[in-house]
Parts: structure tokens; C-alpha cells; sequence
């Protein structure tokens, strides 16, 4: 209770710091709009503009690719890789240009989320049932009107949910699904949009998901040709997931609006574990139970054509139970249970000086602390402060971006030592210049320095966690160019985008054996370099006045190699688990209400290990989906009715070393949109 009533009353206190401006704004005209550059940061999607990579999936993008989870649609995302253990219970972790799931940051509705114990989160946990768009900024939004904290990562992937909307005098709309599939795949869901009041609306999110994803694969004895194989079945890959979210949405006034969600979210899965040689039983009886909840708000009040305030505020809680009945030790199981508390606020400022011209300030405070049924857990608490300043320059041919990120952090113990204090000033500058007037072409460049902290598991895990390690230290360049049209005669919209890039990451924090192989540590060792090629292009035409035609395709080349030791064996080789070469396709065709999509993902080969050698090559692979669609106009609303197949050809592969993806498997989903 005393961590929730510091929680409420730091998302109380970040609401109520703005509404001194909301009772000002009674003295003064309600007329006054938004100031134009804030509508031009908040609602513009064209990514041919942006100063650094920003890819966008829309709702309608996001229909056409065969997605279940989030996870499935952000594949499809140039210089992305997806750790997938497999299933739609498998672990799920998303990487951008090499740079590890720590350097990648997940925002939901604008408030970044994270996971102070791993430094990871499994997007695996979140629906596609109720998002607008999903966003990939590389280096940073050109939006520097934001919460600090936004500031902070090589990479922020920006989940956007579906706001209410109501056309005329309607009251209520929504959707009602209910899917089902290959493997006991059941998924009902719900999403309601109400108008409580002419200034007041609210939302109502609910589904759920559950499959045995007991799937077939094939399991190889061997990695020579002729080698023996079997044909087998995943075991304890189940899965069990509930999602509810409700939202609320109030304007003030013309000047003044704000919200506020709360989220609950709670699995159960079990953990099945690598499927080595003769021992597909490996792991079976392993648990993992997760419930997550949040509560977050924001508000944001324009006090004149120059100035405007916001803040955001959150509580989250996080719950995690691994349980392992099969442990060999004195007391036949292990059971761990870990929670976190995080209680955040923000305070942000915009200050519009000319037409051409503006600034931001922004301070974010966050209190993070982990508990954990383990005798004489340290209990740590993470006490850490983002303060930016940022100036944003735009003109019809040239727009700039410059932040200056001061980051500090107060390390704290109930039992034990505490970590290291640290401190970090980072900056980021960013350019896209149009060269010519009459067509929509622009070069682009950025240059960002980031870090990320060490996690509670790297500083506190029992025997391998070190007090004093140092943030891992990246830096990115990145250039490249972008070309769009719309409205041609022949192509309603075209858009190219082409970045070469070169990250290097320093102070890389690994796990490495202090003695013996059995005692292993967190140490600063790891020195990466990463240079690449992304090329992403989007295309859509009518071929006549009731057939249209959708395109998309991305490529990414990437060496990511590493510069620790020339004496270690691993220099210069290729990072685990990083193709050269990926890419993906998607196209669909739209006759009248009928829709036909399909999808491609590849990847070249990669190994599984530093050392590069054939012992840990792992082939390349191609993954081919096909959805059918059809939507009927009816009484109760649009029905629509969609069939899927997925893994077309019954590809077997893996995307991790031993955690087989599922073949050949189809859905169906019957909708009503009301």
C-alpha cells in the first residue's frame, strides 16, 4: 500500500502542476488553437521528412500483415531482429541495428515502459486488437516536445492505441472478434468506444488468448546432411493471456486536454526449453506466470501561441513467478517470485520563439524498486532524474533537431551494497535538408550518443551481479536519403528510404567466468562495432476505380562484429544470432470489400555462437503467409470475415538455436465493427 499511495500521489502531482495554466486559460480566449508547430509534431506521419529512420505501420498496414502479437507485425521493420523462442507463448525480444534489446525502448502512448530487473521487454505480451500505428524510431523522434525519458535510447518502438471517434451523433461504436486456429489457438476480444459527455469519452479493452501449442517439428540428430531425424511434438508451450484497458479522454477547454488508462495484463505459460538431442522432455515441467499493471495519465494545456505545458504521471507494478518442479537440489523445485514497483512523472515545456524556431525543456523523475522471495535479497531501489533541453528548426527545405540528455542515478540497498551512482550528459543532433523544390527528395543525417544502465540482475544477481559496473556506452551515425510522391498518374503513393549506418557500443556488459566455468560474472569487456545498409519502400496504386494495390519491402545488410580482445578468437566474427542479410515483402489487393495479402519474411544465415564456425551455423530461412478477406455491409455493422495460413510452404526452422518455430498453421477470425 505505501508504494501505491506514493505512486497516486506522484501521478497527482504531475497533473495538478499543470493546472494552474488550465485556470488561466479561463481569462483568456478559448479560441487560441494548438500552436502549429505542436499539431505538426503530433499528428504528422510522413516519414520522408524525418531527420533520422522513422517507419510506420498503420491500422491498415497492420490488417494486411498476418499478425497475432505485436511481435509478428514489427518483423517486418527495416535493421529489426526478433528473438523468438517460438509459439505465441515464447519469449519475444526486439533489437535494432545490432544494438540489443536494452538499447531499444518501448513507449505506450507516449510513456516509455521498462523492466529494471532484465533491461528487456517481451513484446510478446502485447495485442494488436486495439493499435492505431505502430512507430520505429532509429536514433529519435523529430517531436521534441516529450517526456525526457523518450530521450534516453538508441531506439524507441511507439505503440499508439486506438483513440474514440464517433461520426455525428453517435454515441457508441466498437468491435467485437472472436479467433480461433491451428494448435487450441482461442481468442475472443472486445473494444468499445463511448461518448460520455460532449468533452468526455472513454474506451473499454478486453481479450483473451489462450493455445496448447503443442506443434509439430522436426528434430535433427546432427547438422551434416543424411543425418537422422524425427518428427516430434512441442511440449509445455501452452499458454494462457488476459489483456484489460480501459481509458478516459476529457477536453477542457479548446486549450486544455488529458487522459488517463489503466492497464492489466496477466499470463500464464509454460516454458518447454531447448529441444536437444534424444532429450525433447528437456525443461517440460518449467512455469512462468506474469501479471503486469499500470496506471498512467497525461495532461497538456496551451497557454498562448508560444507556450505549452504537459505532464504524464504513472504507477506500474510487475509480477513474475518461475517455477521449476524438476530441480535436482536439496529442495526438489525452485521458485522464484520477483515484483517491481515504478512510480514516474514528467514535466514538459514547448516555447515556440519564431514561426521557424522552437525550444523544449523537459524533467522526468523515476523511483524503480524489486522485491523477491530469495533469503537476504539486497532489495534494491533505483532513484534516477532525465533532464533535456532540445531545439527543433523547421523550413520548408531544411529541418533541424539538437537534445542535451543529463541523466543521474542514486543506487540504494535494503540489505547489502549498493550499486555505483552514475551520471551521464548525452547529446543527439539531426538534419534533413530538400535540395530541390519541385521534387520530395531529402538527405538526411543524425549523430546520437546513448547508454544504457546496468539492470538489477546485472548488479544484484546472487554471485554473478558486480556493484560497480559502468553503463554500456553507444554511439550512432547514421545517413541516408528519402524520395515520395503522391497523387502520380500512375502510383497514389510512392515512398523510398535508404540509411547507411555505423553504431559502435562500448563498456558492452556480458557474463564471463571469473575462475571456473561454474562461477560467472557481469563485466565491462564487450567493444562492438556495427555498420549496415537499411532500404525500405512503400507503394500503392489503383489499377482501376474498384481495384487497388498495395506494396511494401524492406532489406537490411549488417555486419555487427567483435572488437574486444585481438588475441580472443572471436574478433572480428560475426555477433550470434545476426544474419547479413533480412528483408521482408508484403502485398494486397483490394476488390471492393474483398482483400487478398501476402507476406514474406527472410533471413540469410547466422550463427548461434561467436565463434564463427560451421559447428554453429544456423541456415537461412523464409517464412510465406496468405490472409483471405471479405466484409459484408450489415444491420448489426460491417462483419468481416478473414482466413489465414501461415508458414505457407511448412518452412521447419529457428530463429534460436534449438527452439523450433511452428510449420504450417491457420486462423480464422470473424469480426463485427458496430
Amino acid at each position: 500500500m505505501r508504494y501505491f499511495f506514493q505512486s497516486v500521489c506522484l501521478l497527482a502531482s504531475t497533473v495538478i502542476c499543470a493546472l494552474p495554466g488550465y485556470a488561466l486559460a479561463q481569462t483568456v480566449s478559448d479560441t487560441i488553437g494548438l500552436p502549429e508547430v505542436v499539431v505538426t509534431e503530433r499528428f504528422s506521419d510522413r516519414e520522408i521528412r524525418a531527420t533520422a529512420p522513422r517507419y510506420i505501420l498503420t491500422e491498415e498496414q497492420l490488417e494486411q500483415l498476418n499478425a497475432l502479437q505485436l511481435s509478428d507485425a514489427v518483423k517486418h521493420l527495416p535493421g529489426v531482429t526478433i528473438r523468438d523462442y517460438g509459439g505465441i507463448g515464447g519469449l519475444k525480444t526486439i533489437s535494432v541495428r545490432s544494438l540489443g534489446a536494452h538499447h531499444t525502448a518501448v513507449s505506450y502512448n507516449g510513456i516509455t515502459h521498462s523492466d529494471q530487473q532484465t533491461g528487456q521487454i517481451d513484446i510478446g505480451r502485447f495485442s494488436l486488437e486495439n493499435v492505431e500505428r505502430l512507430t520505429l524510431h532509429n536514433g529519435q523522434d523529430d517531436r521534441i516536445f516529450r517526456p525526457a525519458r523518450t530521450f534516453v535510447s538508441a531506439s524507441v518502438l511507439e505503440i499508439i492505441t486506438t483513440a474514440p471517434r464517433f461520426k455525428g451523433n453517435d454515441r457508441l461504436n466498437g468491435k467485437v472478434s472472436l479467433r480461433g486456429g491451428s494448435y487450441g489457438l482461442y481468442n475472443p476480444s472486445l473494444h468499445l468506444n463511448g461518448k460520455l459527455t460532449e468533452r468526455v469519452s472513454a474506451t473499454l479493452s478486453g481479450e483473451w488468448m489462450s493455445s496448447r501449442g503443442d506443434y509439430p517439428y522436426l528434430l535433427r540428430y546432427g547438422s551434416s546432411v543424411g543425418d537422422s531425424t524425427s518428427r516430434e511434438r512441442r511440449i509445455n508451450s501452452d499458454v494462457k493471456n488476459l489483456r484489460l484497458e480501459t481509458s478516459l479522454h476529457v477536453s477542457f477547454s479548446a486549450r486544455s486536454r488529458g487522459d488517463l488508462r489503466l492497464y492489466y495484463f496477466s499470463s500464464e505459460r509454460g516454458l518447454p526449453g531447448a529441444t536437444i538431442y534424444y532429450n525433447t522432455l528437456h525443461d517440460a515441467g518449467q512455469r512462468l506466470w506474469d501479471r503486469n499493471f499500470f496506471l498512467q495519465g497525461h495532461f497538456e494545456h496551451t497557454f498562448s501561441s508560444k507556450w505549452v505545458l504537459q505532464s504524464d504521471g504513472k504507477y506500474q507494478r510487475g509480477y513474475l513467478r518461475y517455477l521449476d518442479p524438476t530441480y535436482l537440489g536439496v529442495s526438489g523445485k525452485v521458485e522464484d517470485v520477483f515484483t517491481q514497483q515504478e512510480n514516474y512523472g514528467s514535466l514538459s515545456a514547448l516555447y515556440r520563439a519564431f514561426p521557424n524556431l522552437s525550444f523544449s525543456a523537459s524533467t522526468d523523475l523515476i523511483s524503480a524498486t524489486m522485491h523477491a522471495n530469495r533469503q537476504d535479497f539486497v532489495t534494491p531501489t533505483r532513484l534516477t532524474s532525465h533532464t533535456v533541453i532540445a531545439a527543433k528548426w523547421v523550413s520548408e527545405q531544411l529541418l533541424a533537431t539538437a537534445s542535451l540528455l543529463h541523466t543521474q542515478t542514486f543506487e540504494s540497498a535494503e540489505n547489502g551494497t549498493a550499486g555505483t551512482n552514475r551520471t551521464r550528459l548525452t547529446p543527439y543532433l539531426s538534419v534533413s535538408f530538400k535540395p530541390f523544390h519541385a521534387h520530395d527528395l531529402r538527405m538526411r543525417a543524425f549523430y546520437k550518443k546513448s547508454f544504457r544502465l546496468p539492470t538489477f540482475n546485472d548488479l544484484y544477481y546472487p554471485q554473478a551481479g558486480v556493484r560497480n559496473l559502468l553503463p554500456e556506452d553507444a554511439e550512432q551515425f547514421n545517413i541516408g536519403f528519402t524520395y515520395g510522391t503522391t497523387n502520380n498518374e500512375l502510383l497514389q503513393q510512392f515512398t523510398l528510404m535508404a540509411d547507411a549506418y555505423h553504431n559502435r557500443v562500448m563498456n558492452k556488459i556480458v557474463a564471463y567466468p571469473t575462475g571456473n566455468l561454474h562461477q560467472w560474472a557481469m563485466v565491462n569487456v564487450g567493444k562492438v562495432i556495427i555498420n549496415g545498409v537499411d532500404l525500405s519502400l512503400e507503394a500503392s496504386t489503383a489499377v482501376t476505380d474498384e481495384v487497388k494495390l498495395h506494396t511494401g519491402t524492406s532489406y537490411t545488410w549488417q555486419t555487427a562484429t567483435d572488437r574486444t580482445d585481438r588475441k580472443q578468437t572471436i574478433f572480428g566474427h560475426q555477433l550470434p544470432y545476426t544474419p547479413s542479410h533480412s528483408g521482408s515483402a508484403r502485398a494486397a489487393v483490394e476488390i471492393k470489400q474483398l482483400q487478398v495479402a501476402y507476406t514474406l519474411i527472410w533471413s540469410g544465415k547466422r550463427y548461434n555462437n561467436g565463434y564463427n564456425d560451421a559447428a554453429y551455423l544456423m541456415q537461412g530461412y523464409t517464412d510465406h503467409s496468405l490472409s483471405l478477406q471479405q466484409s459484408f455491409s450489415t444491420r448489426l455493422g460491417q462483419l468481416t470475415l478473414i482466413g489465414e495460413a501461415l508458414n505457407l510452404v511448412g518452412r521447419n526452422y529457428e530463429i534460436v538455436r534449438n527452439y523450433p518455430m511452428p510449420g504450417r498453421s491457420y486462423r480464422l477470425t470473424l469480426s463485427i465493427h458496430f
